[in-house]
């Protein structure tokens, strides 16, 4: 009886997490494990193409190509096909020798129209067939798993002999655009420092309805769409909004000061945008501390600079680290702000992410892109994680 019992409640604290733990798994594990298999995958061609794959497998890469191959290509041009997985399949090839769009189109047309059972020259169709390099372009996109996609994200490639190399410098920019998103994530990350931790103190040291209106300044912001946002940092930046039209009739400028399509206004939008995932964890820590420490220090010597250096900062350390973390893994992500109120030059990673997966249909590319932030973010947690245990996190 005392088993069934055991068993039953179990079987209701079952019950009560399954939700959560299904809600998990279909909007959480399940996108992370799609992208990163996405990141990895590579059978487009194959999937066009398996009985050239099977031939291709057999052969050295070096020799030239024999009649099996360009029967076996012959045999797949063939069989009927979905057009969409041809087009992906030859979108694939060319990116991988240029010029690979036209050869391929040509010769399925050709061969198409040749008599049934007759194997016709491919060398005669297009004489681009007699060179080795684009049946070995063919040979490098059949696997299917390949970590193409991850090293073209960081501009590495494979050359021809299989080594990893630096790819062209007028073919990708991926390395620039990532080291461009940190350093705009880190630089948003200590402005919301810089403001975040003197205004929590102000709150958290105030009381009645001065901290109530210093708290719902900061989450007001949180109550509205980050679009709108945006839009409204879009109107007061412009060379005719609010600010400029304060700084122009104030005499601080003599004209209009640049503040959008550039990468000022991508930092001053963010940082307001983040500000409030500064704000409370820090505001939320200085509450934890008993107010009569500060008078403390006071009386054993120390100055304002003295007490705040060693007693307050080293108790908020916690707090401001957690901001710190969350406001720069959110703006790793950011996309909105960025695209209306930056220019060319100031577009981040989640920029090149959306054009690979909409404007593009690379998906691999795309989860390759997201799979690196996946691994930025999840270090810089464990790292929080460990100097957060560490008594040692700030020095005396």
């Amino acid at each position: 009886m005392h088993i069934d019992r055991s068993i039953a409640s179990r079987l209701k604290a079952l019950g009560l997490v399954l939700p959560l733990m299904a809600f998990l798994a279909l909007f959480f594990i399940w996108p992370l494990t799609t992208m990163m298999v996405t990141a990895v995958s590579d059978g487009t061609v194959r999937g066009v193409l398996p009985e050239t794959a099977a031939a291709l497998s057999d052969w050295d890469g070096v020799s030239p190509p024999g009649p099996e191959l360009g029967a076996a290509l012959v045999t797949d041009l063939r069989a009927p096909k979905e057009a969409m997985a041809f087009g992906d399949a030859v979108r694939r090839l060319n990116s991988e020798v240029s010029g690979f769009r036209s050869l391929l189109s040509r010769t399925a047309n050709a061969v198409r129209d040749a008599p049934e059972g007759e194997v016709p020259d491919l060398a005669g169709i297009d004489e681009r067939w007699a060179d080795p390099k684009y049946w070995f372009a063919m040979k490098r996109a059949m696997p299917r798993y390949t970590d193409r996609f991850l090293l073209a994200a960081v501009d590495l490639e494979r050359d021809a002999s299989g080594n990893i190399a630096a790819a062209e410098a007028t073919t990708s920019a991926n390395r620039q655009i990532m080291l461009r998103t940190f350093f705009i994530a880190a630089v948003v990350t200590l402005l919301c420092a810089a403001i975040g931790l003197p205004y929590a103190m102000i709150a958290a040291t105030s009381t009645g309805w001065v901290r109530n209106a210093l708290l719902i300044a900061v989450l007001l912001p949180l109550w509205t769409s980050l679009l709108v946002r945006t839009a409204a940092w879009f109107i007061l930046l412009q060379n005719e909004g609010l600010i400029n039209d304060f700084l122009v009739a104030s005499g601080l400028t003599a004209s209009p000061v640049q503040l959008i399509f550039n990468r000022t206004g991508v930092i001053i939008a963010m940082t307001h945008v983040l500000l409030p995932f500064m704000v409370l964890p820090i505001y939320g820590g200085l509450l934890t501390i008993p107010k009569n420490l500060m008078p403390a220090a006071a009386s054993l010597g120390a100055n304002r600079f003295k007490a705040f250096r060693h007693v307050l900062l080293p108790l908020a350390m916690p707090g401001l680290m957690s901001g710190s973390l969350l406001v720069f893994m959110v703006a790793l992500g950011y996309y909105i702000t960025p695209a209306l109120v930056g220019g060319a030059e100031d577009q981040m990673i989640s920029s090149i992410i959306a054009f690979f997966a909409t404007g593009t249909a690379n998906w691999g590319m795309a989860g390759a892109l997201g799979l690196i932030l996946l691994v930025v973010t999840t270090l810089l947690y464990f790292l929080y994680g460990r100097l957060s245990r560490s008594p040692t996190m700030i020095g005396p």
